[in-house]
């Protein structure tokens, strides 16, 4: 089991020069302030930060392995019913840990996951059209428990597995993870009996991945839980280090921040050059999006703050991004993930011996023209003044997945001290909540929908 490496040597000034690129000096003038950011946000992990210590939740793992096992064989699809938090996490240790092709064909006792993070009709319409309910189990994700788009999806199909198995039966086939004694989900499971995990205080949607929220599942198609959080747990340990060089979180947060607030990069890219990985660029941009974006610091003045996060994937969108990157607005930097050995070992036959085009690839490797594509991407930004730095793993595998979800959330906590905001609440997400509870005639939000309807244009432009 190898630890994960943040290899920054191309955001510093050397590599890309003084505009664009941080030098030693800067760095080392950010030590102490990342110090006390680190000190702040440890101090809180007994009281209103429990996520910090979700890798040393042995009970909760063994809880959710016991109902993993004494429901395998049992159903042929998981499907998880969350929104945000309560579902990017389950997309990513899914993708990163299993086959590509794992809903196609699963390995022998195991359940298909399909993850419905979405209220589009024809999202969820399709999947009724295609899947019988009575094959499945529902894993009913809600923080609060009155998320509306995972409400109104399990009383769907609460009511789709009532019709094909009755009242008695269908209560097997749901399963919640929801807050331990608050919420309209909470008070479901004492109603209906449904087994029930816990979201325990402390664990925001976003920083749940660790939690039953992502274990649950995870476990359910056959992903190494104890893994995780073996990984988590170590990188957890390194990251107690008060030392720049000695602690990955603590220098990833420093070089966001001082890109951003010093050198005018607002953006932030994760180029995934792993497909195993891809999903987890998606599940790290909520993460720093809506940590740090924020109108308030911590001490009400309007600030607007937070990097904006971008999503890419090697190769595929080196023809379709990396001409703005290489060549476009100086607004951006990037971190690369790198896997040192894939999976699979696959040799390029020899063909065409007389057209160069074809010839020189003949006896190499799938892997080598991967990773030289991934190496000249990384040549052609630190040529062209672009920052960019590379979170390695060794190889896709639990423990380094663990590792990889703790020190990305433990960075973002170290940025929102550094963007003096809270990391830890999402005003303009609960804004767009409200608005939709008033439309939607949720009792206690008649003044609001009062309001949004005074408010409305009197005559809508549409060309």
């Amino acid at each position: 089991m190898s630890a994960i490496r943040f290899d920054y040597t191309n955001v510093l000034a050397d590599a890309v020069g003084p505009a664009h690129g941080l030098t030693d000096e800067e760095l080392a003038s950010f030590a102490e302030p990342s110090a006390r950011a680190l000190d702040a946000v440890l101090g809180r992990r007994a009281t209103d930060l429990r996520w910090l210590d979700l890798p040393y939740q042995d009970d909760v793992a063994l809880h959710v392995a016991d109902y993993a096992a004494s429901v395998r064989g049992r159903f042929r699809n998981v499907v998880v019913l969350g929104i945000g938090g309560s579902a990017l996490g389950n997309k990513a240790l899914q993708t990163a840990l299993n086959s590509p092709y794992h809903n196609i064909e699963p390995p022998a006792g195991l359940p298909r996951l399909f993850v419905l993070d979405n209220v589009d009709p024809d999202l969820v319409g399709e999947f009724l059209d295609r899947f019988d309910p009575a094959e499945s189990v529902f894993n009913v994700i809600s923080e609060s428990g009155g998320t509306a788009e995972t409400m109104g999806q399990f009383l769907l199909f609460r009511q789709k597995l009532i019709d094909r198995l009755g009242v008695e039966g269908h209560r097997e086939h749901v399963v919640v993870t929801t807050d331990a004694e608050h919420g309209a989900l909470r008070e479901i499971v004492g109603r209906e009996g449904y087994e029930a995990f816990v979201l325990p205080d402390g664990v925001g949607g976003r920083f749940g991945a660790l939690s039953p929220a992502g274990l649950l599942s995870s476990a359910l198609v056959g992903i190494d839980v104890q893994g995780l959080l073996k990984g988590a747990a170590d990188m957890d340990q390194r990251c107690r280090a008060r030392e720049l060089d000695a602690n990955p979180a603590l220098t990833h947060a420093a070089v966001q921040y001082l890109l951003h607030a010093r050198k005018g990069k607002p953006m932030a890219v994760t180029f995934s050059y792993s497909h195993r990985l891809k999903d987890m660029a998606d599940w790290y941009a909520q993460l720093l999006g809506e940590s740090l974006g924020k109108r308030k610091s911590r001490s009400g003045e309007d600030v607007f703050a937070g990097p904006t996060p971008v999503s890419a994937l090697g190769v595929t969108d080196q023809r379709s991004q990396v001409q703005l990157y290489v060549e476009g607005p100086f607004d951006k930097w990037f971190t690369l993930l790198a896997v040192d050995e894939p999976d699979h070992a696959v040799e390029l036959p020899h063909a065409y011996d007389d057209l160069e085009g074809a010839a020189y690839l003949g006896g190499r490797t799938l892997k080598e023209l991967f990773q030289a594509e991934r190496d000249g991407t990384r040549v052609a930004l630190t040529e062209a003044g672009r920052p960019n730095a590379t979170l390695a793993l060794e190889k896709v595998d639990a423990h380094a997945i663990g590792q990889m979800i703790y020190v990305l959330e433990l960075s973002v906590a170290l940025m929102g001290e550094h963007y003096d905001v809270n990391a830890f609440d999402q005003p303009g997400v609960e804004a767009g909540k409200v608005a939709a509870y008033a439309l939607m005639g949720r009792a206690g939000y008649e003044e609001r929908r009062a309001e949004i309807e005074r408010s409305a244009p009197p005559a809508r432009r549409v060309v």
